[in-house]
């Protein structure tokens, strides 16, 4: 400490320390340098410097610049832990990999008009071989047994028979589940009560919620999925589905467009009503069983599977009735007055059976149908985004 003349340690990025000289009194003595880091206060003046709290060459009695005497106040960390530091901010800062795909549509009706709209044409696709055979199954046209359908579809048109009028609903499904998903989430919005407030409805808000959903969806898209059901089991009757419109509405007129519309408000009430409830009930109870706010597209898929399997098994019967209904007298069938006659006529026909014809292939359909469809929902609710939502 003999020696006059400042020397002040400078931390370099490298790790690396050096003494520059700044005409105070104190030095820094090798071999006392604390690895930890060094902190000199008016008391504990030499810690890590190799200089005594005491000692007269101390800051405080140093008459340096006041610049100067302040390096002594500061706390100069070492290498290790601003590697420390810099590694923590990295972690933090650090973005998770991988592709975010967000889209600002700040109208919130319209996010959810195009997320059903996805949905539906998405889960329908996937599903349509399905769909054909189930068709195919109610009405009788190409068997009494999934593989007998199959077999005879394979024969007659080849894998493209297993897709026909695809094209079709989903120019019906599209609209459809964008008007049927907007319906529910907007009246569920607005029966639901908030936190602490008395329920607005006797009856459950998404229960009433998916009836309404359902009769919205069927009064506006309702003459496309009878196109659709004609163009599936009048093979080579009709070019496409502008020839079908044209040709049913000069022989039959524009009533023909909405025959069975009754059995399917019937059936569309039941149905729609149960599956909103029981996705709506089940999402609520994953909530609450694994305290988890945010639902995953696994979950989701999963939940909205089992909702469908509850709502497709308790209506099934009436769908049967309306497909029968909108086949007309087709093959010579009979026609029926209404969703009674209908329902009765099956019954002394074939017996309870009859109500169920292609129960099997429905749920097959219908399940993975309703799971993909509230799956694709919620993913694009999340995709298109407002705003003011965008992280």
């Amino acid at each position: 400490m003999g020696q006059r003349g400042s020397q002040v340690l400078a931390y370099k990025r490298d790790g690396l320390f050096s003494v520059f000289d700044l005409g105070s009194q104190w030095s820094i003595h090798e071999g006392h340098f604390h690895p930890g880091g060094l902190f000199a206060s008016v008391g504990q003046m030499g810690v890590g410097f190799g200089i005594s709290p005491n000692s007269s060459n101390s800051c405080a009695q140093d008459d340096t610049n006041p610049l100067y005497t302040n390096l002594c106040m500061k706390y100069v960390p070492s290498a290790e832990a601003v590697t420390i530091e810099e590694a923590a901010v990295k972690k933090k800062t650090k973005k998770k990999p991988g592709f975010l795909l967000r889209i600002k549509v700040q109208n919130p009706s319209l996010r959810r008009l195009i997320s059903g709209a996805i949905a539906g044409t998405v889960s329908n696709t996937c599903v349509a071989p399905l769909e054909t055979i189930r068709t195919h199954l109610m009405v009788g046209s190409s068997g009494h047994s999934v593989t007998e359908v199959f077999n005879d579809i394979m024969k007659n048109d080849g894998w493209k028979g297993l897709f026909r009028g695809n094209l079709v609903n989903v120019i019906r499904v599209a609209p459809s589940k964008a008007i049927e998903l907007f319906a529910f989430d907007t009246v569920n919005k607005n029966l639901s009560p908030g936190p602490g407030e008395e329920p607005k409805t006797p009856i459950p808000a998404s229960l009433v919620a998916g009836a309404c959903a359902g009769v919205s969806a069927t009064l506006c898209t309702y003459p496309l999925e009878l196109l659709k059901t004609r163009l599936t089991i009048q093979r080579g009757v009709y070019d496409g589905l502008l020839d079908a419109f044209i040709k049913i509405l000069k022989e039959k007129g524009p009533a023909e467009f909405y025959r069975g519309l009754t059995p399917s408000l019937i059936g569309v009430i039941p149905y729609s009503a149960a599956n909103y409830f029981a996705y709506d009930t089940l999402r609520k109870a994953y909530r609450k069983i694994f305290k988890q706010e945010k639902i995953g597209n696994i979950q989701t898929l999963l939940i909205g599977s089992a909702a469908g399997a509850i709502s497709s098994s308790a209506t099934f019967p009436l769908e049967v009735a309306r497909k029968q209904m909108q086949v007309g007298a087709l093959s010579g069938r009979q026609v029926y007055k209404n969703v009674i006659h209908a329902l009765v006529s099956i019954l002394e026909r074939e017996g309870i059976q009859g109500l169920y014809k292609g129960l099997g292939p429905s749920c097959i359909k219908l399940v993975p149908n309703a799971g993909i469809s509230f799956m694709c929902y919620e993913a694009c609710k999340r995709i298109l985004v407002d705003k003011d939502d965008e992280n």
